[in-house]
């Protein structure tokens, strides 16, 4: 048989459902005469039982032909029907090897599909690492490249404290209780002033604003500091007009409390709250700790705190599910007033459900307020063992 014939034997195939190619091949196997099986089953690929069944077919005058190739309920069963063990099993190796943001729901793998391959057959899964990757889609799970998010070298420990954030918030979130994401959004200048961004208009009619952005041509300047509940999806943005100090920090998680925390958490025991390092919030900052203590004692509730590490606020939750969005909602408009900048950012909604509730808090927040150590010692706090520095517990 010359190499052309084989070629025009495959191209046929390629046109043909499995029963055809089975009886092709069969026939095929036949004229060649001697060595005809074997033949056919170097050029196609067939197995031979196969082809040996297409010759049996082709001899049974009784044969029926069905427009279905295969019986009802055919074909070979779902790997986890077959062993539900094993989507346990790669779970198991997934939650230790998930990389990224550990409060994302998105989820990537730092292990090859090769290395989860031979994890799982070493307990004992009988899987291929192309079946692995069709499951891991099916999961959820994506490849990812890099993205640049870090602001300065990260700290050693720092994929240990995301480890460590990530089990206390399901721990919280297992018992039904409040976890917010804090922050404190970037300042804008109330005016008439260009904002980056643009948007639809009819030509010729932009908005005029004004042409530099000195401070003293404003109105005064907006402080949004924001309180987003990671598993609601709900958010809540205390507009200040002064300076961003701990007090005022406080006030906006007591203000989240009063609109939004009370009413979903009634039954309500402990408050955790993820914060970034530095700022008004930061680990160092007493006046943080000193007002959370005074908040702790008018909630009545435990308000435990594990701050990022150091040069990681971007992987902050409030960041990407809610103040982007804000800035978003708001680009290529001059913030001309605070109402303005309240009605967007209560008009800020995403596909998946986002709602923000916004105030304007007129209070005028002194800065340089000083602490003294009496004065901290009397507040009930309680470090964890792990990094106590960034993980306390004020009772």
């Amino acid at each position: 048989m010359k190499e052309g014939d084989n070629k025009q034997i495959l191209k046929v195939i390629s046109k043909l459902n499995e029963f055809q190619t089975r009886w092709y091949a069969a026939r095929e196997a036949e004229s060649y005469g001697r060595g005809g099986i074997k033949r056919m089953h170097e050029i196609t690929g067939l197995s031979r039982t196969t082809i040996i069944k297409g010759i049996k077919e082709l001899k049974n005058k009784n044969l029926r032909i069905n427009k279905r190739v295969r019986k009802v309920g055919g074909g070979r069963k779902k790997i986890e029907e077959n062993n539900p063990k094993l989507i346990i099993s790669l779970k198991k190796i997934l939650d230790v090897s998930t990389a990224g943001n550990p409060m994302s729901f998105m989820k990537w793998t730092n292990k090859s599909l090769r290395k989860i391959e031979e994890e799982l057959k070493r307990m004992g899964h009988d899987i291929s690492y192309r079946t692995i990757g069709t499951r891991l889609k099916k999961m959820g799970y994506s490849q990812q490249i890099n993205k640049k998010s870090f602001e300065g070298s990260s700290h050693p420990e720092r994929d240990e404290q995301f480890c460590y954030i990530n089990d206390t918030v399901k721990n919280f979130v297992s018992k039904r209780q409040p976890v917010i994401s804090v922050d404190t959004k970037k300042k804008e200048l109330v005016g008439n002033f260009k904002n980056s961004g643009q948007v639809w208009t009819k030509n010729g009619q932009a908005e005029h604003v004004n042409a530099y952005d000195f401070p003293s041509f404003a109105k005064g300047k907006a402080v949004p500091y924001g309180a987003y509940d990671i598993n609601l999806n709900k958010g809540f943005v205390n507009v200040g007009i002064s300076s961003d100090t701990a007090e005022f920090a406080v006030e906006s998680i007591r203000q989240w409390w009063k609109q939004l925390g009370k009413k979903h958490y009634p039954k309500a025991k402990e408050l955790l709250i993820t914060a970034d390092s530095g700022g008004s919030n930061g680990y160092r900052n007493r006046g943080w700790k000193y007002f959370l203590n005074k908040l702790a004692k008018e909630m009545k509730l435990k308000i435990t705190v594990l701050h990022f590490p150091p040069a990681t606020s971007k992987w902050n939750k409030i960041e990407h599910r809610m103040f982007s969005f804000i800035s978003m909602n708001w680009k290529g408009k001059p913030l001309t007033d605070w109402e303005v900048i309240i009605n967007f950012i209560k008009n800020t909604t995403t596909k998946k459900g986002l709602k923000i509730f916004a105030r304007l808090d007129k209070k005028k927040y002194e800065k340089g307020k000083k602490f003294s150590d009496e004065e901290m010692e009397r507040i009930k706090i309680e470090h964890h063992e792990f990094h106590p520095e960034w993980n306390y517990t004020i009772k």
